[in-house]
C-alpha cells in the first residue's frame, strides 16, 4: 500500500464512480480490493464467505449476489473515490439505472473467460444513456480459458466502443502474474501473499509483443486524438505523457476506452485500476454544469461549485430502524446540519437532521457536504428517489432517472389477517425504498398485487418484509405484466357525450381516427380545422385518450402502439368543458379501441444458457417446448452457448428445470427484450 499525499483541491481530487458488470464478473470482489488496497479495511472480503464490506445485506451473503446498490469512500494517491457498487442481476437494473444518473465515471468489469455477457451488455448501454465515461477491466485472467485478446474482441464486437488496451499479461490461467504496462513498457508482478505489485524490467520473452502492442495503442490513440496525431507524425511514436493525456481526453469524451486486465480474487491489477481511476475518470469539476428547470420551465445551470446555490439529486432511500436515510449526489453548492432544502417535487421544505459518510452499512457523521460529494442525510420525510432538493431561494428541477415497467406480479396477502396492517405498511415502505416495486390493489379480487422485475426481484422483496417485520406472507403464482395493442385501426368514429341532469350540461362532440404505430407508446394528433374545437378542449381530449389506454379491450391490460387523431369535432356555446371533453376522449377511445382489430402483447427476454455440449439437444427441445425461438448456438471451452428469445411467461420455474435436465451443470441468464404478439391459441391467465 502507497503511502497517501494530501488532497490538495477537494474537487478536482474526486471521483465518484460505480462499478458495472454481468453478474458473478467479480464487482463486488474488485471493490473489496480497492478498500483494502487503499487502506479503508484492514482485511480482504470474500463472497464466498460472506465477509465483504458491501454485500452488507443477510440476503446478499445468503444468495451470493448483490442486490442493493452500496457506497463507500476510500483514498487513494490524494483523492477521495466515491465508489457505488451496483448489482448484476438483471432484475435488479433499476439500482443501477438510479445510481448511473448520479455518477461521474464507471468501471466495467468483464469476466476473462466469457467476456461480454447479457447484463454486461445491458448495464454498457445504461451507461451510454447517461453519457457517464468507462475503462474496462478484464477480470479472472487466472482461470482455465480465459484470454484477454477475446474479451477485448467481443467488447468491440458486442459494445461497438474504440478498446485501446494499455497492458499485456504476463502468463496465462494458472501462470499469470502480471502485466506490462504498455505506456511505460514496464512489468509489474505479483507473488502469492504479496499484496503489492514489484516492478521489474519486462520479461526478455515478452519485450518484442509489448513494443508491438505500444505501436498499436499508438497507432489507435493517433486515429482518435488530434493532439496525438500531430506529435505521430512529427516523431513517429508518442511519449507517454502524451499518451497518457490523450487517454484521459479519450475517456471522457467517450471516443475510447482504456482496457486493463487482472485477477481481482488473487489481488493481481488492482493498483494499476486505483491509479487509472485518478488518471482517467473525470472529477466533478470536469464534467459539465448540470442542467434542469426551473418554477417556470426555463433551463437552469448550475456549475459544480460549493459557492454557489445548493442543489442535489435523491437516488436511494433506505429504511434504518423506525427511521429512513436519503442519499443524494450535491451538484452544487454546500449543506450543513440543520439547513432547510427545498423539494419542488412535493413543494415542501424539509430540514437536514444528520450529513452522513457511507461506508456501506457504517456511517460517518459530517458537519457539512459540498458539490461532488455522495453522502446520505437523515431527517427527510418525503424526499423519494428521484426528488430533486435545492435552496428554497433559487428552486431547480432535475431530471429524475427513469424507471422501468414492471413486469410480473404476484399475489400477497398476510397468513394472519391480525398482520394485514403491518403488511401494508411494510410494502408501502418497500415501495418507497425501490420505485421499480408497484403496490396496488387488484379492483376485481380486492387482493393486494405486488408487481417487480422479475422473479427474483419480488422474491427478495418477499423476503426482505418477513426479515424486518416478522409478518408471514402467502404469495400467490407469479403473473407477467401483458400489453395490448391495435392491429387494425378505424377512421372517422364519432362520438357525442351529452348529459343533462339539470343546471350546466355536459357537451362534446369529437371524430377520431384510430391506427397502429411503428412501435410502442402513443400518438395523438389534432387534425381539426377551422377552429372546430378549440384548443384547450384538443388538450382536453388527448388527456381522455391517454385515460382510456389504461384498460384495453381484450382482458383490461394497458394499451399501446397506437395514433390516434381528432380529426373534427362540435362544442356547445353553453355547455362545452374541458371536462366534457376529456370524458368524450376517454369514452371515444374506448368505443374505438372495441371496433378496432386489436392483439395481446407478452414480454419476451434474451435467454442465454450455458450447458454442456451433449445437453444442447435437451436445452433445445426445452427451449421450443417453451415457445422459445433460438437465435444462435456457440461453443466455448467445452460449453455450449445457446441463445434464445422467450416469452417471460414460459421461464417460470426453468431454472430448477434447467439444472435437473443437465445434471446440475448449466445456468441462463435473461434480460428484456421487448415484447412480441401472443399466438392465437395460447391461453393468457389474467
Amino acid at each position: 500500500m502507497r503511502t497517501e499525499r494530501p488532497v490538495t483541491n477537494p474537487l478536482s481530487a474526486v471521483r465518484n464512480l460505480g462499478i458495472l458488470a454481468h453478474v458473478d464478473a467479480g464487482k463486488t470482489t474488485v471493490t473489496e480490493r480497492f478498500l483494502y488496497l487503499t487502506g479503508t479495511t484492514h482485511k480482504r472480503g470474500e463472497v464466498h464467505d460472506g465477509t465483504t464490506v458491501t454485500d452488507f445485506d443477510p440476503q446478499e451473503r445468503d444468495r451470493g449476489i448483490t442486490i442493493f446498490a452500496a457506497a463507500v469512500t476510500c483514498a487513494w494517491d490524494g483523492h477521495r473515490i466515491n465508489l457505488i457498487d451496483t448489482p448484476g442481476h438483471v432484475d435488479f437494473a433499476d439500482e443501477v439505472e438510479r445510481s448511473l444518473r448520479v455518477l461521474d465515471g464507471a468501471i466495467a468489469v468483464f469476466d476473462g473467460v466469457a467476456g461480454v455477457e447479457p447484463q454486461s451488455e445491458s448495464v454498457w448501454r445504461q451507461a451510454d444513456r447517461y453519457g457517464v465515461p468507462r475503462i474496462a477491466f478484464v477480470n479472472k485472467l487466472d482461470r482455465a480459458g480465459a484470454d484477454l485478446d477475446t474479451a477485448v474482441a467481443s467488447i468491440r464486437e458486442r459494445l461497438h466502443p474504440a478498446p485501446l488496451v494499455v497492458q499485456l499479461p504476463i502468463g496465462t490461467e494458472d501462470g499469470f502474474t502480471g502485466v506490462v504496462d504498455l505506456l511505460r513498457l514496464r512489468a509489474l508482478v505479483w507473488t502469492d501473499g504479496s499484496d503489492t505489485a514489484e516492478e521489474v524490467p519486462v520479461p526478455e520473452g515478452l519485450l518484442a509483443e509489448a513494443r508491438r502492442r505500444r505501436r498499436l495503442l499508438e497507432e489507435a490513440v493517433a486515429e482518435l486524438h488530434a493532439v496525438a496525431l500531430e506529435e505521430f507524425y512529427a516523431e513517429s511514436t508518442l511519449s507517454a505523457g502524451t499518451l497518457s493525456a490523450a487517454l484521459r481526453d479519450l475517456t471522457r469524451t467517450g471516443d475510447g476506452v482504456v482496457v486493463l486486465c487482472g485477477s481481482a480474487y488473487r489481488n493481481r491489477g488492482i493498483e494499476p485500476l486505483l491509479d487509472a481511476v485518478v488518471a482517467y475518470l473525470p472529477s466533478p469539476s470536469d464534467v459539465p454544469a448540470v442542467r434542469g428547470t426551473d418554477e417556470d420551465g426555463g433551463e437552469q445551470k448550475r456549475a459544480p461549485d460549493p459557492q454557489v446555490p445548493f442543489s442535489a439529486l435523491a437516488f436511494k432511500v433506505s429504511a434504518v430502524g423506525a427511521g429512513r436515510l436519503t442519499y443524494l449526489r450535491i451538484y452544487s453548492g454546500t449543506i450543513e446540519k440543520g439547513d432547510t432544502v427545498w423539494d419542488p417535487g412535493t413543494r415542501r421544505t424539509e430540514r437536514i437532521g444528520r450529513i452522513l459518510r457511507v461506508q456501506a452499512d457504517r456511517h460517518e457523521r459530517l458537519d457539512r457536504a459540498v458539490a461532488g460529494d455522495i453522502v446520505a442525510v437523515a431527517g427527510l420525510k418525503s424526499a423519494r428517489a428521484g426528488s430533486t432538493l435545492c435552496a428554497p431561494d433559487a428552486p431547480l428541477v432535475l431530471e429524475p432517472p427513469t424507471v422501468a415497467d414492471p413486469v410480473v406480479s404476484v399475489a400477497v396477502e398476510a397468513r394472519r389477517s391480525t398482520d394485514t396492517d403491518r403488511l401494508a405498511s411494510a410494502l408501502a415502505r418497500l415501495a418507497e425504498e425501490d420505485p421499480s416495486l408497484v403496490v396496488r390493489t387488484d379492483a376485481e379480487t380486492g387482493q393486494t398485487v405486488l408487481s417487480g422485475m422479475g422473479e427474483l426481484h419480488l422474491e427478495v422483496a418477499v423476503e426482505k418484509i418477513r426479515r424486518a417485520t416478522g409478518v408471514e406472507v402467502n404469495v400467490g403464482r407469479p403473473r407477467v405484466a401483458y400489453r395490448e395493442t391495435v392491429v387494425r385501426g378505424v377512421s372517422g368514429l364519432v362520438f357525442r357525450h351529452v348529459k343533462q341532469d339539470g343546471g350546466a350540461g355536459q357537451f362534446a362532440h369529437v371524430v377520431l381516427d384510430v391506427e397502429p404505430l411503428d412501435g410502442p407508446g402513443f400518438e395523438f394528433r389534432s387534425a381539426v380545422v377551422g377552429g372546430r374545437v378549440p384548443q384547450e378542449y384538443v388538450r382536453s381530449v388527448e388527456a381522455g385518450c391517454r385515460d382510456a389506454l389504461a384498460e384495453g379491450p381484450i382482458g383490461g391490460h394497458p394499451v399501446t402502439g397506437l395514433r390516434v387523431t381528432l380529426t373534427d369535432g362540435a362544442t356547445h356555446v353553453k355547455d362545452s368543458s374541458e371536462q366534457a371533453f376529456r370524458t368524450a376522449g376517454r369514452l371515444g377511445l374506448r368505443e374505438a379501441l372495441r371496433t378496432c382489430t386489436t392483439a395481446l402483447l407478452e414480454p419476451v427476454v434474451e435467454v442465454t444458457v450455458t450447458a454442456p455440449e451433449d445437453a444442447v439437444g435437451t436445452v433445445l427441445g426445452d427451449l421450443a417446448a417453451r415457445r422459445g425461438r433460438v437465435t444462435g448456438t456457440t461453443t466455448r471451452g467445452g460449453s455450449a452457448l445457446v441463445t434464445a428469445t422467450v416469452p417471460l411467461a414460459e421461464l417460470f420455474g426453468y431454472a430448477t428445470r434447467l439444472r435437473g435436465r443437465t445434471q446440475g451443470r448449466g445456468t441462463f441468464t435473461a434480460r428484456p427484450a421487448g415484447y412480441a404478439r401472443v399466438p392465437g391459441g395460447v391461453a393468457v391467465a389474467r
